[in-house]
């Protein structure tokens, strides 16, 4: 009897110790095998399997030996899997920018240096640890259906007239991210209550207006295809256009006040293993500009300075401390308090 309960005990502390490893959700894991015997990169990104996949099957063409099992997760999944449960992974790519500073800030992230790393603009990495590998701005989507007999709105201030002239034709069909769910979404609407006085009233007009509240890109970008959404706010461009030559209905307006432009960023965790084998993955990642086969494929746009240059409502989103300003828990609270006030009216 006593045998049994502890083997029952030994079963239920393996069981228990099982669900902490693996405690972090994930949405999706494929594995690539390498074409020879060799070792593994094992990468949890926020970046869709789809999107990434022509990326890791060019990386293999020269990396042969290289298996890599890619897992995806949120932003905020991927930060607890690596900061609060120390999960074993090679590379971290993430679109929260803000929470890959945070990690790299709080000592769990190796230093990576090379040729590459070295060419990148300063505002594009951090501390030999956290580097940008493409430049995605925050835009909006509409239903071309929808506004078909409206003016396209050129800058938020026109946005929200648009909205408070015709609350009818917008009601429960505007989409944004759930701040509260969504890392890259918190970071945008951060960044955006730095950047314009309009954007609390705005929020407040899709508030009023019933905005339907999302994760993901993708998810906004569907719903605007099929009609359900006549709009969709700070969707990342990439993703969008992607989308287009698959949704004639949907149209993409860069907002001539300014647009934010996230960095895409890679990792070293403190917790790789396969150290060599990440260094080359962020080599690769940082020569797509060099490769537009990839580009064109992915969607992906390749860090480019020169773009700045030539449009000055870009405003790179720069890598450093001051992301880590809305991650201040008080902070923090502090704005999801009068975000959640605003939108859920």
């Amino acid at each position: 009897m006593r045998l049994a309960c502890l083997a029952t005990a030994l079963m239920a502390i393996a069981a228990t110790l099982a669900g902490a490893a693996h405690a972090f959700e994930t949405e999706e894991e494929r594995r690539f095998p390498a074409a020879r015997p060799g070792s593994e990169l094992r990468v949890i990104s926020t970046a869709d399997t789809a999107v990434f996949t022509p990326i890791i099957l060019a990386f293999q063409a020269e990396n042969p030996e290289v298996a890599v099992t890619y897992v995806t997760a949120s932003s905020r999944e991927l930060m607890k899997a690596l900061y609060e449960e120390g999960a074993q992974f090679d590379l971290a790519i993430s679109s929260a920018m803000d929470l890959q500073t945070k990690l790299a800030n709080d000592g769990l992230v190796r230093n990576y240096s090379s040729e590459a790393t070295a060419r990148l603009p300063a505002w594009a990495r951090w501390r030999n640890q956290v580097f940008a590998f493409t430049q995605e701005p925050a835009v909006l989507v509409l239903s071309k259906s929808a506004f078909a007999d409206l003016p396209v709105p050129t800058t938020r201030e026109e946005l929200i007239r648009l909205l408070r002239d015709n609350p009818e034709r917008f009601y429960g069909r505007i989409g944004t991210y759930d701040v509260r769910r969504s890392g890259l979404g918190y970071l945008f609407a951060t960044q955006d209550s730095r950047n314009t006085e309009s954007y609390w009233r705005l929020t407040e007009i899709m508030g009023r207006l019933g905005a339907r509240l999302y994760c993901c890109s993708s998810d906004m970008i569907s719903d605007v295809s099929s009609g359900r959404l006549a709009l969709a706010y700070n969707v990342l461009g990439s993703y969008a256009e992607a989308q287009l030559h698959e949704n004639e209905n949907i149209l993409i307006v860069e907002p001539g006040d300014y647009l934010n432009v996230m960095l895409r960023t890679a990792l070293i965790p403190n917790t790789a293993r396969n150290i060599e084998a990440a260094g080359k993955m962020i080599d690769f990642l940082l020569s797509l500009g060099t490769r537009p086969e990839l580009t064109r494929k992915t969607g992906l746009p390749p860090v480019d300075p020169s773009v700045f240059d030539r449009n000055n409502a870009f405003r790179p989103i720069r890598l450093g401390p001051g992301l880590l300003v809305f991650l201040d828990r008080m902070r923090r609270e502090t704005f999801l308090r009068s975000w959640v006030s605003s939108i859920e009216q």
